[in-house]
């Protein structure tokens, strides 16, 4: 193709040679400062948007990641009065201490026996709820039930541990009570390691599940109507929309939560754990939150406790990038 064709393309009067003597012309440097024109003119533009980002901003700097300077402790016999400087290094003892130590297969199998019934029995739970509560057709009623659930969220937990114990208590608990009048027996909930897991899961899924429903409401609130009217067309029954629309159009919803939720594995919580422990259920209640406060607050191994965390907060890392990569290579979004 000749010259002359190509001219056909630019304005009249204008031939190759010209558009080209033009293009040579323009330095990159110009263009970069050009666009660091617009960028500088759009943040003066929209400065009030930066201002109301300084204290998320600040939030994160000074409560989530200077305190990561303290993880070095976990590599050293930390002492208080010599500081992170001058503390002598000890390098991984830390954490061959704990892995050789008979609390470590306790403590790990306690954590992960926990947050795997917890993903079986209430992850789901919000889900469950939150279609219940979009099939619902009169919005007073609808509200009425949400407010109602959601209310359990808002209670201390040191309140619902002492729920529990009202109700469940061997002295005089309702629970016993209406046992011992049906059955002529009573049993020792709190105090029974067998009864330790279902009483935590089922706390758990009495105070959240409500609250956890705000999100998968807000998800099937975006889901396209014209969809449930073509499948009603077409003969599809409220269940049939259920499974091959409703869920379809949430899932990645769900498996972003997922991949959060796996994140929190090797964390149940202390306040709950700590709530609920005692002399009799130890043995299946120590988790790793509760083991740091032990060794760490109580008996200043502040070193030791450290490198137990540092290990939790490694592991829940590497299950977020796992699920996320598993959860990608199966054509769903992930978090990145």
């Amino acid at each position: 193709m000749s010259e002359n064709d190509y001219c056909g393309h630019f304005p009249i009067g204008v031939s190759m040679a010209t558009m080209s003597t033009a293009i040579e012309t323009i330095d990159p440097m110009d263009l970069k400062t050009e666009s660091g024109k617009r960028r500088i003119a759009r943040m003066k533009k929209e400065k009030s948007l930066y201002i109301l980002m300084i204290p998320g901003i600040l939030y994160f700097v000074i409560f989530k990641y200077l305190p990561m300077w303290g993880l070095t402790i976990a590599f050293q016999n930390f002492q208080p009065i010599l500081g992170f400087l001058k503390s002598e290094w000890v390098g991984m003892e830390n954490f061959r201490d704990f892995f050789s130590s008979p609390d470590f297969f306790m403590i790990f199998r306690n954590t992960l026996v926990l947050s795997l019934l917890n993903i079986i029995f209430y992850f789901p739970m919000p889900i469950v709820l939150a279609l219940l509560l979009n099939e619902v057709r009169q919005a007073a009623f609808k509200r009425a039930i949400q407010t109602i659930v959601y209310i359990p969220h808002f209670i201390s937990i040191v309140v619902v541990a002492s729920l529990t114990y009202v109700l469940f208590t061997t002295a005089g608990g309702a629970v016993n009570i209406l046992m011992e009048r049906l059955t002529g027996e009573t049993i020792n909930f709190l105090g029974s390691p067998r009864w330790f897991r279902p009483l935590i899961i089922g706390q758990t899924i009495w105070k959240e599940t409500g609250y956890g429903t705000i999100i998968f409401l807000a998800a099937l609130a975006g889901v396209d109507q014209n969809l449930y009217e073509a499948a009603a067309i077409d003969g599809a029954g409220r269940f049939k929309q259920l499974i091959h629309i409703t869920l379809p159009s949430i899932a990645n919803v769900i498996v972003i939560l997922l991949i959060l939720r796996m994140g929190q594995v090797l964390d149940n919580g202390f306040e709950q754990i700590f709530l609920m422990t005692n002399a009799l259920n130890r043995n299946v209640a120590e988790v790793f939150n509760t083991y740091v406060y032990t060794v760490g607050i109580t008996q200043g191994a502040f070193s030791y406790s450290t490198a137990v965390g540092l290990f939790k907060s490694v592991i829940g890392v590497i299950l977020v990038l796992g699920t996320n990569g598993i959860a990608k290579k199966f054509g769903h979004s992930g978090l990145y």
